[in-house]
């Protein structure tokens, strides 16, 4: 057979058996390039199934097991970092275990750096505010420059601020001053003696001299030395009687007690106090005080036409000791009520010439808040010869037969407090000393009275205004009562 012819009767059989392939397109002839349509054929089966083999992977990769699969991985992950994390600090531990001071070491460092840096920081703070003593105890030094702008009535006695309606008339007067501007001195020392605290205070003014704004002389107000244990005091200083320890509030009144002469006992005096002090439970108490008070009568007073003795008077001893007493109830409730009451006793005798006059004063005081928004304060007294406690001055009476009597006297004042904020508060008080008339002599004060009121408003913490407005009314026995108006305006800066 003719090869030729056996080739092609195989490619005849072999198209026979075969269905007809479609023509490739340009592009698959290029793509295949130099390779016959059956390699072709091949190459494209194999890319198709390794397709289908992708797509069944990426399913697989979706099915909820794999995913549970990788959601334990990464917990696995997060658990080796933890148990890293504790093998570090295990191998610290054990590396501070077996040197100690290393790790103390870098703490205590940075410990005794902070410790420093703070005490720096007090150093220098106290070296802007201490005072220096040559006992080297701390020292605070407090205060307050007072400004008051003030207007008085013609019976003014020629007082800045009159304590009595003098019995003539003048002119009204009016002005500014700064004289009762106060000077403070606070100290607290070591423990001493049978562990008592040790402080003290000293308060001076410039009220002495006259009221010339060039003839104001520094003058000591109050001053104190005490030692404190627990439920004992004991007090060394110059105060006012035991039995008046309360005050109105008021910035016009400074360089006396408000109410001086009608019904505040106010003169400080030398004096030494023994204090002691009893709890009932943690919301009431009582204090129990005794002391020694020199009594004296001022020689020299801003109100002369009412007060100073005449010159052909006996020889009166004004300084003699007299014997105070007080005991004090006091309960407070939540967080703004509280309650005290005291009741006191003064006692002493005064000689004149060589009469022995009795001095006896009875006291009840008193400071009652019931809620944080009013307050009630004041106090009674009654006795004999209540001059020498900073009262009217006429202590006794010399009559025209020459009999000397102690000058009976009822009086007291009383205050309602209202602090509408912490900024401004509301004051009114007033109060008299009534003097029996039958131990009088002609035109002797009967009854002195005193009524004011006040606003105070805090323009910043240590800052101060005051408006107050009152009436000084003086009753002269068997001639009438003489009247005088005082308005008042001051600015205090406390310091």
């Amino acid at each position: 057979m003719n090869p030729n012819s056996t080739s092609a009767f195989r490619a005849t059989t072999v198209s026979q058996r075969l269905p007809p392939r479609p023509a490739l397109s340009a592009d698959k002839l290029r793509l295949c390039g130099n390779f016959s349509p059956r390699e072709c054929l091949v190459k494209f089966s194999a890319i198709l199934a390794a397709l289908l083999l992708c797509s069944a992977a990426a399913a697989a990769q979706t099915s909820p097991d794999l995913r549970e699969i990788l959601m334990r991985l990464d917990r696995l992950e997060k658990d080796n970092k933890s148990l890293a994390e504790e093998v570090r600090a295990l191998r610290k531990e054990l590396a501070d275990l077996h040197e100690p001071h290393a790790g103390a070491a870098a703490s205590d460092g940075q410990a005794s750096g902070d410790r420093a840096a703070v005490q720096e920081s007090r150093v220098e703070e106290l070296a802007q505010t201490k005072l220096e003593s040559s006992q080297k105890f701390p020292i605070r030094f407090t205060g307050m420059a007072l400004f008051n702008a003030y207007v008085n009535g013609r019976h003014n006695n020629q007082s800045v601020n009159p304590t009595i309606a003098s019995f003539s008339h003048g002119d009204a007067t009016g002005g500014a001053t700064l004289r009762q501007s106060t000077l403070g001195l606070l100290f607290n020392g070591p423990l001493t003696v049978g562990g008592a605290k040790v402080s003290g205070s000293l308060y001076m003014d410039f009220f002495g001299g006259s009221a010339a704004s060039l003839n104001h002389v520094l003058r000591l107000r109050t001053a104190e030395i005490d030692l404190d244990w627990t439920n004992t005091s004991i007090m060394f200083g110059q105060a006012k009687p035991l039995i008046s320890p309360r005050d109105p509030d008021s910035l016009a009144q400074v360089g006396v007690s408000p109410l001086t002469g009608a019904g505040n006992l106010w003169l400080w005096q030398p004096q030494v106090r023994l204090e002691q002090r009893l709890k009932f439970g943690n919301s009431a108490g009582l204090r129990a005080q005794v002391g020694v008070f020199q009594t004296g009568v001022l020689s020299t007073t801003p109100d002369p036409s009412g007060y100073v003795l005449s010159t052909d008077a006996p020889r009166t001893e004004y300084s003699r000791p007299g014997v105070e007493g007080r005991v004090e109830l006091w309960r407070r409730w939540g967080e703004s009520g509280r309650l005290e009451i005291a009741g006191g006793i003064h006692v002493n005798s005064n000689h004149v010439g060589s009469v022995s006059l009795p001095s006896n004063v009875y006291s009840v005081d008193w400071f009652f808040r019931p809620v944080s928004k009013i307050e009630f304060s004041g106090m009674f007294f009654h006795g004999r010869n209540v001059a020498t406690l900073g009262a009217l001055r006429q202590g006794f009476t010399i009559l025209p037969n020459g009999r000397l009597i102690p000058v009976r006297s009822t009086g007291g004042w009383a205050q309602i407090r209202v602090p509408v904020t912490t900024r401004l508060a509301f004051n009114l008080y007033g109060g008299q000393q009534d003097d029996r008339n039958s131990d009088l002599l002609y035109t002797n004060i009967g009854k002195n009275q005193a009524y004011f009121g006040n606003v105070m408003y805090h323009l910043a913490p240590n800052v101060i205004v005051s408006l107050e407005g009152g009436q000084v009314r003086t009753a002269f026995k068997q001639v009438g009562s003489r009247l005088n108006d005082h308005y008042d305006l001051a600015i205090a800066y406390l310091f």
